[in-house]
This record gives structure tokens, sequence and C-alpha cells, in this order.
């Protein structure tokens, strides 16, 4: 594979209130987070290989500034339920010695966030993810004690081993499907836009949906 995933978003409604129903479910919710002049803020839930986030728009100014305007935080998020897709796939280096980038990118490094180092493919329309590769990604499991999350669920999950993308039929030269054709994720096409995280291989083929507070399933 040309990378691993760091992690995924959901483009959601503001405060993610469905992130309630994933701790009633048995997920161990880490810290919230705001990303200053960006416009957005998520919750998040962390697992050992990967993260899992929540995203709204907080502040509509910021979000169409001229620092933020060009990743198309604000049209997605807002077109989320008139078809655009609501997901994000952020990627990190496969291992130390990886430095090509994945996919042809422009790079996203924000003056509010001078530790952002964010590079954002281009040529993806808004009917599929928005994809991002991030140099200095690592495993939550790896993080420094100060940025430590927790990572012991009482559903008993501990890795997302796939990723599986649903929505329309995309161009065959378009980025997805070729994300796809690598293995880092796999694709269907389906009338709603659909996130399914399959957790640790899936011993028991179980399955909870949670439509229709979110486009997410998850398996395990």
């Amino acid at each position: 594979m040309p990378a691993l995933l760091d992690h995924v978003f959901i483009c959601t409604a503001v405060g993610a209130p469905a992130a309630d129903q994933l701790r009633d479910f048995g997920l161990q919710e880490g810290s919230p987070n705001r990303h200053p002049g960006q416009g957005t803020a998520c919750r998040r839930f962390f697992f050992q290989n990967a993260m899992l986030e929540l995203l709204w728009v907080e502040d509509a100014a910021e979000a169409q500034s001229d620092q933020t305007r060009r990743t198309r935080l604000w049209d997605r998020w807002c077109a989320r339920d008139q078809g655009a897709s609501p997901f994000g796939i952020v990627l990190r280096p496969a291992s130390q010695q990886q430095t090509q980038i994945p996919f042809p990118s422009w790079e996203y490094r924000p003056p509010s966030m001078p530790d952002l180092v964010l590079h954002i493919a281009t040529g993806t329309e808004l009917e599929e993810p928005m994809w991002c590769y991030i140099e200095v990604g690592r495993r939550p499991d790896e993080a420094r004690p100060e940025r430590r999350q927790p990572l012991e669920h009482p559903a008993g999950f501990r890795q997302i081993t796939s990723v599986r993308i649903a929505g329309p039929v995309l161009d065959d030269a378009a980025l997805t499907p070729a994300m796809a054709r690598t293995g880092i994720i796999a694709l269907q096409s389906g009338k709603e836009h659909l996130l399914e995280l399959e957790f640790d291989g899936r011993p028991n083929a179980n399955r909870t949906d949670f439509r229709p507070a979110l486009p997410l399933v998850l398996c395990w």
C-alpha cells in the first residue's frame, strides 16, 4: 500500500449529537478538538491504529475565509444532505522511508495552526470523499504521553481493519476508485453515501447501522 489510514471524518450536525449514540453503543470518546481559523470543530474516537472524527462547521466566516476556502470544507459540510460526500480520508506514511505523496495534491499550511501541514488531493469532486495526506501522522497508540487518548472501548474494539465507502458511481479515473485499487479502502456503488468500518477482522460477523443519525455502519 502507498500509505496507511490515519483517520476518517464524517461531516455532521453542529455539536455532533450522534456521538452520544456511539458512546451508548460502547465507544469511549476522546477529547474534542477545535481548529483555530478554520472554523471547524470535532468530536473524536481513537483506536489503536486510527481515529474516527465527527466534524462540523462552527464558524461560517472562518470556514469561508481565504485561509480555508480552497479546502471546500464549507461546501462539503453544507451540501452533505444534497449529494456531497460527507467523508474525509486522511492517510499517513506506511513507513519512515516513505516520501512520496500517493496522489496529486496542494499543501495546506494554515497560519492559524502552525503545526499542521496537510496535503489535500487536487481534482476531486464533492461527490467523492476529501482525500488528505499527513507526513507526520502516527498510530494513536504511539502518541506521546501528553497526547494520549483513551483506546480501551467497552465494545472491545481495538483496530480498524477495513474501510468501505459506498456512494454514487464515480468515473473510473477519479481518485477514490484509484485509491480503492491500491487496497486502502473498498468501494461500492449505492444510492446514499455510507461509511463502513470493520474492526479487528470482524471475527463475529456483527453489524450495527447508525443511520439516520450518521451514515455509518460498524462491523465487528
